[in-house]
C-alpha cells in the first residue's frame, strides 16, 4: 500500500470525525443496533470468508490454540452481535460536563467530555476485535481505522463490509471504520507514522507487537498489556480460598493477559499451601517451577531461572518464589511485573492496604483471582484493551476512556487587563 493510500484513509477519517462528534446518543444507538442485526443477517458471508482464513491457517500448521482464535461460529457471530447492542445501552460519554465554576471576574469556566477523534488500532487475529473495536469507538464518538493481522483479513474485511453498509443504511459515513488491508509491516510502519490524521494509536496483541509500536510509531500510543500477574499468599492467608483463587487465576482461561503467571508465597504457609496447591493444579497439569525453598517442599515443582520471574507464559505454567514477609513479596512484584493486575490472598487488614498502596499496578486485588480485570466485568460493557501506562488511562479502557476533554468558556464581555 502506497503513502497516497493511507493518506486518503487517513482524509477519508478525518471527514468523517467531523459529522461523528456531533452525532446525537439516539443515531449512534440506531447504528449500533442495525450493525448488530446485519452481522446475523449476514453470518453465512461471514462464516464463508472465515473459512479461507481457518483453512489458510491449518495449511501453515498454525496452532490448534491460534486456529480457535481466528474461528468464527454462528455464537461467536451472534456474540459480537450482542456486544454490539450492549453498547447501544451504554451511557453515552460524550457531552457530559465534568466541571463548571465560577471565576471572581465572573466566567464560568467548565470541562466537558469530547471524542479523542481518530484511532488506529492494530490486533493480531482475533477477527471479533473488529467489530468490538468499531463499537466501542463509534458510540464513544471516534472514526476508528483498523489493521488486523494477515490470518483472519479475509474474516476483518467481511465484518468490516457489514459494518460500513450498516452505516449507510443510517445515513452515516461508512468511513467511520475503515482496515487496512494490506498487511505488510512496511504499511503497518506507515500507519504508525500517519499522526497528521490519526490522534492515537492502540496496539492490541502480543508483546512482540506492543513493543513494535510503542518503539516506532509517533502517533501517540496507549500501551495495551502483556500481564505478568502475579499472587501473593499471606503468612494469615485462608490456604484452601488461595488454592481456589490460584486455580481460577491460572487455569480458567490460560491465554489471557490477567491470567496468574507467578506465585509469591509466604515462607510460614509453604509447607502446608504447596501440597494442596500441586494437587489440585494436577487436573490442568499445570507445570510448576519454584525457587529453592518451594523445591524442597513437593518434588513436582521444577528449578526455576531468573527468567521465570518475569515471563508471561500464556501456558499451563506458574512460577513459585518464597518470601520471608510482605515487604520482600511487594518488591519481588513490582521488579518482575508489568503493571497489569496483582493480588494479596489474606486475613491481615494491614497488610491488605500495604500491598494495594504500594504495588504499581493498574488493577490490584484483595482475596480475589485477577481474571476479573476486564471491562464487562468492571461492568463498562466492554473494552478497548487493558492499559497498562499511566498516562490518559490505565487499567481496562471502556468508553470513557475512549474520550479526551476540552475546556468550555463561559462570558458576559470579560477583557483581560
Amino acid at each position: 500500500m502506497s503513502n497516497l493510500t493511507l493518506e486518503k484513509i487517513g482524509k477519508q477519517a478525518k471527514s468523517a470525525e467531523a459529522l461523528l462528534r456531533v452525532l446525537s446518543t439516539s443515531q449512534k444507538n440506531k447504528a449500533l443496533v442495525t450493525a448488530a442485526e446485519d452481522l446475523v443477517a449476514n453470518k453465512k458471508i461471514l462464516l464463508e470468508a472465515n473459512a479461507v482464513d481457518i483453512a489458510q491457517a491449518k495449511e501453515n500448521q498454525m496452532a490448534p490454540a491460534l486456529v480457535d482464535r481466528l474461528l468464527l461460529t454462528e455464537t461467536r457471530i451472534a456474540q459480537m452481535a450482542e456486544g454490539l447492542k450492549q453498547m447501544a445501552e451504554l451511557e453515552d460519554p460524550v457531552g457530559e460536563v465534568l466541571s463548571m465554576k465560577q471565576r471572581p471576574n465572573g466566567l464560568m469556566i467548565g470541562q466537558k467530555r469530547v471524542p479523542l477523534g481518530v484511532i488506529g488500532i492494530i490486533y493480531e487475529s482475533r477477527p471479533n476485535v473488529t467489530a468490538d473495536a468499531f463499537g466501542l469507538c463509534f458510540k464513544a464518538g471516534n472514526v476508528v481505522i483498523l489493521r488486523g493481522g494477515k490470518d483472519a483479513i479475509h474474516s476483518n474485511q467481511a465484518i468490516t463490509r457489514v459494518l460500513q453498509e450498516a452505516l449507510i443504511k443510517c445515513q452515516l459515513p461508512a468511513e467511520a471504520i475503515q482496515l487496512i488491508t494490506d498487511t505488510s509491516h512496511q504499511t503497518a510502519e506507515e500507519f504508525m507514522r500517519l499522526n497528521r490524521y490519526v490522534d492515537v494509536l492502540i496496539p492490541r496483541g502480543g508483546a512482540g507487537l506492543i513493543r513494535t509500536v510503542v518503539e516506532r510509531a509517533t502517533v501517540p500510543v496507549i500501551e495495551t498489556g502483556t500481564g505478568n500477574c502475579h499472587i501473593y499468599v499471606d503468612e494469615s492467608a485462608d490456604l484452601d480460598m488461595a488454592v481456589e483463587i490460584i486455580f481460577n487465576a491460572k487455569t480458567q482461561r490460560i491465554g489471557v493477559c490477567n491470567a496468574c503467571e507467578s506465585l509469591v508465597i509466604h515462607e510460614k504457609v509453604k509447607d502446608v499451601l504447596l501440597p494442596k496447591l500441586v494437587e489440585k493444579l494436577k487436573e490442568k497439569k499445570v507445570e510448576l517451577r519454584g525457587d529453592e525453598a518451594s523445591c524442597s517442599v513437593c518434588p513436582e515443582i521444577v528449578a526455576a531461572t531468573e527468567k521465570d520471574w518475569g515471563t508471561e507464559y500464556l501456558d499451563y505454567v506458574l512460577s513459585i518464589k518464597t518470601v520471608s514477609n510482605i515487604e520482600e513479596a511487594i518488591a519481588h512484584i513490582n521488579q518482575y511485573n508489568t503493571g497489569h493486575s496483582e493480588a494479596i490472598i489474606t486475613r491481615d487488614y494491614e497488610n491488605s492496604q500495604k500491598f494495594l498502596d504500594q504495588i504499581d499496578a493498574a488493577a490490584v486485588y484483595v482475596n480475589a483471582s485477577t481474571r476479573f480485570t476486564d471491562g464487562f466485568e468492571f461492568g463498562f460493557g466492554g473494552e478497548i484493551g487493558i492499559s497498562t501506562q499511566k498516562l490518559h488511562a490505565r487499567g481496562p479502557m471502556g468508553l470513557k476512556e475512549l474520550t479526551s476533554t476540552k475546556y468550555i468558556i463561559y462570558g458576559n464581555g470579560q477583557i483581560r487587563p
